[in-house]
């Protein structure tokens, strides 16, 4: 049967609004944090930035162990749609600035409420049923 030809036989119920109308953020900013961490460079860095709270540029890229050009390039993708904090401040030791990196809230509660709840969720499944 041709699906040009089927008439429906009932009314398809439409789901409710993603987000309030006065919410904060579009839903077009949303996704584009949903597209941020589904990169394993990103992910791997918000991660351990979330692990460790606050971490200098160098010591976060020794940790996620990525060249020097592509770390920056995710880096930034992170602090773009707002996951990740970036704050420069002047060390006692020294005469300049450094930069430090910290995960915003939202990169805390899209960390610990999307990816990491679906692989948690996963491994009692695994342990209930193996």
């Amino acid at each position: 049967m041709s699906e040009t030809n089927h008439q429906p036989t009932e009314e398809v119920r439409q789901p409710e609004p993603p987000l309030p109308e006065d919410s904060g953020l579009t839903l077009e900013e949303y996704l584009a944090m949903q597209q941020a961490i589904g990169h394993p460079t990103r992910f791997r860095i918000l991660r351990t930035l979330v692990a460790n709270d606050e971490l200098s540029a160098a010591d976060l890229k020794a940790a996620v162990d990525v060249e020097s050009h592509n770390f920056h390039y995710h880096l930034d993708e992170l602090v773009d749609v707002g996951l990740v904090d970036k704050r420069q401040r002047r060390t006692a030791d020294s005469q300049g600035f450094y930069t430090y990196y910290r995960p915003t809230a939202m990169g805390r509660g899209i960390l610990e409420h999307g990816v990491e709840e679906l692989m948690r969720r996963e491994r009692e499944f695994n342990d209930a049923y193996s």
